[in-house]
């Protein structure tokens, strides 16, 4: 339940990692996901899965993505995180995720790509290496963002 210390009830994903973390992030780091965390390591704007997981680890509105990232624990795990998948050997997203994670990790990667201070951010860069720099248009139609608008404040590497 969500109160005026967190309103947002971040405090779930921060319960969820609290037995799996350490797993994740070594999986991660050897280039192959086995077990099931994509949705509270790699959270999803509300609105893009339908299991019951994926709806209660969603991201319900900018606002709480902003204080996601800002978060003492949540933020530097999600960028923690991200750097792993940047630094894994891996041709493509699917080869340490598999197919359906790949999509989930396109997501995150878009949706906090999108609130972050800066284009140089590692979810940036993640879009980069494994998505040719392409957003996830799902999550740009629930964040109401253009394409126009996302180039605009996401300007293409080397641009």
């Amino acid at each position: 339940m969500s109160d005026t210390a967190d309103p947002y009830d971040l405090d779930r994903f921060v319960q969820a990692q609290e037995q799996c973390y350490a797993q994740a992030l070594s999986e991660i780091r050897s280039g192959r996901k086995t077990s099931h965390w994509m949705w509270f390591i790699f959270p999803q704007y509300e609105g893009l899965g339908h299991s019951p997981q994926s709806r209660y680890y969603s991201i319900k509105s900018v606002a709480e993505a902003k204080t996601y990232l800002y978060h003492r624990l949540l933020g530097p795990r999600l960028k923690e995180c991200a750097e792993a998948a940047l630094a894994a050997d891996a041709k493509g997203a699917e080869d340490i995720f598999g197919p359906v994670d790949a999509k989930k990790l396109r997501s995150c990667a878009t949706l906090f790509a999108w609130v972050s201070p800066s284009d140089g951010s590692v979810f940036h860069a993640l879009l980069e290496k494994y998505f040719a720099g392409e957003p996830d248009g799902a999550t740009l139609s629930l964040l109401g963002v253009s394409r126009a608008d996302w180039d605009r404040r996401v300007p293409a590497q080397g641009s």
